[in-house]
């Protein structure tokens, strides 16, 4: 069996895994609501579309040494998953600046690129290829990633025929299967049984202590608690505390 161990260099000298330098986003939302894209397409086409902006990040710089176990916390809508797609290289910023140290696994909507009229092997060797694994790579992890998702007797049926859960399990095993030097990790343990995601935090702690970087968004104080060092708590697309994972997620829980 495959060992996740495997890892892409990080180049140069220096002891940040991710620089976010004075990062902000901002977005154009249409003013009124609109049905579906027809009506939005002929207000576009009439010039009678009005927006608002509003800056969904503003002002956001945060250095994470490798190595570390990284929260980020927040009410909904206050930034946190749009931080994760800057960092992810989803999103390009408004303005600010970003680097990145190493091969990066971005686990923000797990199976996202998979197709469901194919099979779970076949969705394994182009997901993995999406993620930039070689197939030399995919051969040499593939049992550990059928065994890890544990969806073994389903490996040839279509992925239309699989639950929501296994399909995550299967996203997880594929992102994983290869130890990066970064993980970017936005809600995904929300989905699946406790077992199985006691599982994944297993795997991402084992990475973590092995030299992985690890930037995790949860609503979940308790996970943050046991496994980060620092965290930020966002607040309207601002930094509102930083700092040990206790003293941030005790000012956030004070102000709730």
């Amino acid at each position: 069996m495959s060992n996740p161990m495997t890892a892409y260099p990080i180049h140069g000298n220096d002891d940040l895994a991710i620089r976010v330098a004075g990062v902000s986003v901002q977005y154009r939302v249409p003013r009124e609501q609109l049905s579906g894209i027809k009506e939005f397409t002929i207000r576009w086409l009439q010039r009678r579309l009005q927006y608002h902006t509003f800056w969904a990040l503003n002002d956001v710089s945060i250095q994470v040494p490798r190595g570390e176990f990284f929260g980020v916390i927040g009410r909904n809508g206050a930034g946190k998953s749009t931080l994760l797609r800057v960092v992810a290289r989803v999103i390009k910023p408004t303005l600010g600046r970003v680097v990145v140290q190493g091969r990066t696994a971005p686990l923000l909507e797990l199976g996202a690129g998979f197709h469901p009229e194919m099979t779970g092997r076949e969705n394994i060797f182009m997901n993995g290829a999406l993620l930039g694994l070689s197939r030399r790579e995919i051969i040499d992890h593939f049992d550990d990633i059928v065994s890890f998702s544990e969806i073994d007797e389903f490996i040839d049926a279509p992925l239309r025929t699989y639950s929501t859960g296994m399909v995550a399990r299967l996203g997880f095993a594929v992102a994983t299967s290869v130890r990066p030097d970064i993980m970017l990790v936005d809600e995904v343990l929300s989905v699946g049984d406790s077992q199985f995601q006691e599982k994944c935090l297993g795997r991402m702690r084992f990475f973590q202590e092995h030299g992985t970087t690890i930037v995790l968004v949860t609503h979940s104080m308790d996970r943050v608690a046991a496994f980060c060092e620092s965290a930020i708590w966002l607040e309207g697309g601002k930094i509102a505390a930083r700092g040990e994972a206790s003293g941030v997620i005790s000012q956030y829980q004070q102000a709730l």
